[in-house]
């Protein structure tokens, strides 16, 4: 397969291309620099040209999706769309549920390539993957779940690094993960007695272990094993007014922890859907936004980067291993709720969310992910995300990129759609940022291609896997700035002119016309192999005693991730 996407307006912020016209060469799965002279030539003239697009953290595969499309039907028939009449698509459904080959399709004609699954339990790692081998033409990290499990707790406890930097290496291995994943650690073991923690220095009942002991933890173990992403990680005090100054805290917490200097990211902690994170006050009746000061925090630091969780005002699904958040949730609404427990390592909920533009809690929140968008001065630093679905899902993303690229479009939302709170209890109404397309690919591919460390994508450089979207914008004479181009701007970036991901042409003029199976990219450290297997025979007397199933029934064989991306690491105990 050789293509030459020909003229096409291209922005590859990884290599200081800012909407230059030119050539993209493709042969096989690369970038190239020459291809023979039979090489099929596309004529993209004047179209918006950027690399394939990369989500770092959505919900798409795993029990969480399986329990939420079975308790909401409803979500189910919302989005159902026939098949097309091509031999190559098939029928899709649900909204912020969508079905897993639904999942593929959506993301595949929005152009995005890579899409991480932020939260697997490894006990139920052989669904994520399973769910994963149902989903077409994307690679997809998995995150592992460490920040309550009970070998862990245990470790740190007993500041046993050495065993602890063994166990994660062999747990990521045991579920095909990719890297370490943390969510209100010790809340939701907590959760198992009935009870949650509130800040980063409340012991959980059980170990007497505080957050920021296991967030500095295996903060450290991540660097010690030199894996291609940090740690990844959800605050304590998901969604409470006052959470920001936990928030503060835990940015701060690991700023002294030296990053390893063999891996290409900058950072050595992603706080994630920071929007969730982001309130002052005592109660939702004097709520206001706590993201100024995160901002500036930010804005001042090297040590860590963030996504948004950008709410979009939809009626969706909140899913999360943050378990007693949910149940606050519940308690707040009353809507019907699904509570789950994952024996000694973690738990997790579920409820329906619905956000509406004229409730003033809505409405702040929203704000507050758009000062985060506006605010934090390098786009670096930061990516797109709407935690899919839980703030909004993942098909919402055009629509955030109307608001942060029109001044005329918000101003108009915050005039004559959106509750007051938006602009009298957070700062949104001070700024006048508008976003480039230079930024909008730093944010939806070069970022997040960056902080997850993986080096062959998020960009259009020599070598670079061949994953390249295409969208049917004349870029000199589209102005993504007018109110009136906002609907366009969004139904044109949810329908690319080509996805391209490995050489393959997936869309071609928003229909899909090819599907490939799905790639399970995950990190293998090698050179503690005999040290893990001791570990694992000193343990496996307390594994068999606290799960319900043998050790030897545990973990994901590898004929589940099959293809698969295994990213190799020599250990070299830093």
């Amino acid at each position: 397969m050789e293509y030459i996407l020909k003229n096409g307006i291209v922005f590859d912020p990884a290599n200081n291309v800012n909407g230059e016209q030119k050539d993209i060469l493709i042969k096989d799965s690369n970038i190239v620099e020459k291809v023979s002279s039979d090489s099929k030539v596309i004529d993209v003239t004047g179209k918006l040209v950027m690399p394939g697009g990369v989500d770092l953290h959505s919900h798409i595969a795993g029990p969480k999706l399986s329990v939420g499309r079975l308790y909401r039907p409803e979500d189910i028939r919302r989005g159902i769309k026939p098949a097309p009449n091509n031999g190559v698509e098939g029928f899709e459904a649900g909204f912020s549920l969508p079905t897993c080959p639904t999942t593929g399709y959506r993301y595949t004609r929005m152009g995005y390539t890579t899409v991480t699954e932020a939260a697997v339990p490894p006990l139920e790692a052989k669904h994520a993957h399973e769910e994963i081998n149902s989903i077409p033409n994307l690679d997809i990290p998995t995150l592992t779940l460490f920040g309550n499990n009970w070998f862990m707790l245990k470790y740190v406890k007993e500041n046993n690094m050495d065993d602890l930097t063994l166990f994660i290496s062999k747990w990521l291995k045991l579920a095909k993960g990719y890297g370490i994943k943390i969510v209100n650690p010790c809340g939701s073991e907590a959760w198992g007695w009935g009870k949650n923690v509130d800040g980063l220095d409340d012991p959980e009942p059980h170990w007497n272990v505080t957050g920021r002991e296991v967030i500095r933890a295996l903060t450290k173990v991540n660097e010690k094993l030199g894996l291609p992403h940090s740690v990844h990680v959800h605050t304590n005090d998901l969604g409470h007014p006052g959470n920001y100054e936990t928030t503060l805290e835990t940015f701060d917490c690991v700023k002294d922890i030296k990053k390893n200097k063999n891996v290409d990211r900058n950072q050595v902690i992603h706080c994630t859907h920071l929007q969730f994170h982001a309130y002052k006050g005592t109660n939702w009746r004097d709520v206001t936004s706590g993201a100024p000061e995160l901002i500036d925090y930010i804005n001042k630091s090297k040590h860590m980067t963030c996504d948004i969780g950008q709410l979009t005002f939809d009626e969706t699904t909140t899913m999360t291993a943050d378990a007693p958040m949910e149940y606050d949730l519940f308690k707040l609404t009353g809507l019907k709720w699904a509570n789950k427990d994952i024996e000694v390592e973690t738990a997790s909920g579920l409820i329906p969310s619905i956000y509406s533009k004229r409730a003033p809690v809505s409405a702040l929140q929203w704000a507050v992910g758009l000062e985060f968008f506006f605010g934090i001065k390098d786009p670096w630093k930061m990516a797109l995300t709407t935690d899919s679905p839980n703030g909004g899902p993942f098909i919402r993303y055009p629509r955030i990129i109307s608001w942060i690229m029109s001044n005329e479009k918000l101003n108009d939302m915050l005039d004559n759609e959106v509750h007051s709170w938006a602009t009298r209890r957070t700062s949104l109404g001070s700024y006048d940022r508008e976003y480039s397309w230079d930024e909008i690919a730093t944010i939806t591919r070069a970022s997040p291609a960056k902080i997850l460390g993986l080096t062959d994508r998020g960009h259009l450089g020599i070598g670079a896997k061949a994953d390249v979207s295409v969208y049917d914008i004349d870029v000199d004479d589209f102005d993504p700035t007018r109110l009136s181009n906002s609907e366009i701007l969004e139904r044109k970036l949810l329908n690319s002119l080509y996805t391209i991901k490995d050489g393959n042409i997936l869309v071609k003029n928003g229909e899909i016309v090819k599907l490939i199976n799905s790639k399970h990219i995950w990190s293998n450290v090698k050179g503690l192999e005999n040290k893990e297997e001791g570990l694992i025979k000193r343990i496996k007397p307390e594994f068999n005693k606290y799960y319900t199933i043998k050790y030897e029934n545990y973990g994901v064989p590898d004929h589940y991730t099959e293809p698969d991306n295994r990213i190799d690491i020599q250990y070299e105990g830093v």
